[in-house]
């Protein structure tokens, strides 16, 4: 993963618990790296690291570290470093989410060297809509997840999150509904 993740995890601790937490997580996790250049490829071990020892620090599940991670990435990351390409991907959270399958090649041309998950939309209605979540990347649903939230916040819409299917149950991607 690019540097900027492993930066948003960096300020999401920090923002809320202290630089003293931070020194803590990275301790745990046993990273050694002192600053994450955003437009620098990172190994996804070190992400992973960091936010199993956050989970670890503030005793709270990993699955709830992603969640949390997955709306700051939104609400405070995506806004900040890419306001006018959020703002461009729709007015509204139902056109976002159409509009999801074609965000990440816009990224690409930011990030060159991504490897950026897959998504694909079904059973578009006029409350809900299925989001299908592809990734060579495993254990991340959680912070799709948190993602999916976070645009509900900035679209101001009360969402409802539901998976209705998982890599962990046997299925070759995750699909989530989203209701609002």
């Amino acid at each position: 993963m690019y540097g900027i993740v492993n930066k948003a995890i960096e300020d999401l601790v920090k923002t809320n618990y202290g630089a003293a937490i931070w020194d803590a997580v990275k301790e745990r996790s046993g990273v050694d790296i002192d600053y994450f250049i955003s437009n620098e490829p990172y190994d996804d071990d070190i992400t992973y690291k960091l936010a199993n020892a956050v989970g670890e620090e503030m005793e709270m599940p990993v699955t709830q570290v992603l969640q949390a991670f997955g709306e700051w990435w939104i609400l405070k990351t995506g806004k900040e470093k890419y306001g006018g390409l959020m703002e461009a991907g729709g007015h509204n959270l139902k056109e976002f989410l159409t509009n999801l399958p074609i965000f990440h090649n816009r990224i690409m041309l930011i990030y060159p060297k991504l490897t950026p998950p897959e998504f694909k939309v079904s059973n578009i209605a006029e409350r809900s809509i299925h989001i299908h979540y592809f990734s060579k990347r495993e254990g991340l649903q959680e912070f799709v997840r948190g993602l999916l939230s976070g645009l509900g916040k900035m679209y101001d819409t009360p969402t409802k999150i539901e998976l209705l299917q998982s890599r962990a149950e046997g299925s070759n991607h995750e699909i989530f509904k989203v209701s609002w």
